[in-house]
């Protein structure tokens, strides 16, 4: 253990999770205690009215967390993320709706206790972000926001049009795993441009003193990742190499899937230009996921972090698919 600090972490990281499962299963046993005491007093006439709802109330929410985290099945489901949000077409109107969505990942990370660490961010030119890119680190922090992975579209009256007209407005977002740097990934020196530049954007006035930001561009992919987070170059570099270790699996992971579609004959969906959700605030206000189905009228609580019951429904959706797709590999094998 003392010698090897990547498997060190690694198995630091599966107790955690391990102990959050018993934890949990704990807790769990103590709401429900609570519940059935506070009904026996009922049934011997004492006033627990407000009481048992509380606790019960305080139990359901807890099953429903339990719940959300079995439908992560995922190889990787498990690990942190790397969240990246960049502004489609159409000037400030699309990088200002991706810092909307900057923001409401952030929020919905606090709610859930994630660690959150900016590792690129690009301001836009008069408004918004032109990119950024997040480590957010958490229990089961990449099975959740896997299901974040598309299209985002935005309705709105726009603050930026002068005659007050509606727009439309689209931004994308990207998630994959974060992996460590002890992963084996086959990476030439000689596949690898790398260039530095002076930081800019958020960090305070140490990032911007020299010229410390790193961008790496994997020729044979055509992959870029940038890092300015970190003072040193150095540091930045080995962020950066982390992240495109990062995007090198989830490349190989996505080419693999797509000849297994191949294989059994199915349709792959289009991830880039599909909207998977679509938030509405004029003349109406709607957030609707098209995946699923789920919609929430009350679009503000839903930018101020509250994704849970549309991450819950993602992923429910997203397991009766691949139950579908299995019965039918299954019927196309007996016909053969």
């Amino acid at each position: 253990m003392w010698g090897d600090a990547a498997r060190a972490r690694d198995l630091q990281q599966r107790r955690s999770r391990l102990q959050g499962g018993i934890d949990t299963a704990m807790a769990l046993g103590r709401l429900l205690d609570d519940a059935r005491t506070l009904l026996e007093l009922g049934r011997e006439g004492e006033d627990v009215t407000a009481d048992l709802g509380a606790a019960v109330e305080a139990l359901g929410k807890r099953v429903e967390e339990v719940e959300l985290a079995t439908l992560l099945t995922g190889e990787h489901d498990g690990a942190d993320a790397l969240l990246e949000i960049h502004p489609g077409a159409g000037g400030t109107e699309s990088q200002d709706w991706a810092e909307m969505l900057l923001r409401m990942y952030l929020r919905w990370a606090e709610r859930r206790g994630f660690a959150v660490e900016t590792l690129d961010y690009q301001s836009g030119d008069e408004a918004g972000i032109k990119s950024v890119t997040l480590g957010v680190r958490g229990a089961n922090a990449y099975g959740y926001l896997r299901t974040e992975r598309g299209v985002h579209r935005l309705v709105r009256i726009s603050p930026f049009d002068a005659q007050s007209r509606r727009h439309t407005s689209f931004a994308s977002v990207d998630v994959i795993p974060e992996v460590g740097g002890d992963v084996e990934v086959a990476i030439d020196e000689k596949d690898l441009r790398i260039d530095t530049y002076r930081s800019s954007g958020a960090g305070g006035q140490h990032v911007n003193v020299t010229d410390s930001a790193v961008r790496i561009t994997h020729l044979p992919s055509g992959i870029v990742v940038t890092c300015q987070n970190e003072r040193s170059q150095h540091r930045n570099r080995d962020v950066a190499m982390q992240i495109l270790r990062a995007k090198l699996l989830d490349r190989a992971r996505k080419e693999a899937e797509e000849r297994m579609a191949q294989e059994v004959g199915e349709k792959k969906k289009i991830e880039w230009g599909s909207q998977i959700r679509s938030y509405v605030l004029a003349p109406y206000r709607l957030v609707k996921d098209h995946r699923s189905g789920h919609e929430v009228g009350d679009a503000d609580r839903v930018l101020d972090g509250d994704l849970d019951g549309f991450i819950r429904a993602a992923l429910a959706a997203a397991r009766g698919e691949k139950a579908a797709g299995s019965a039918g590999t299954v019927r196309a094998g007996a016909e053969r």
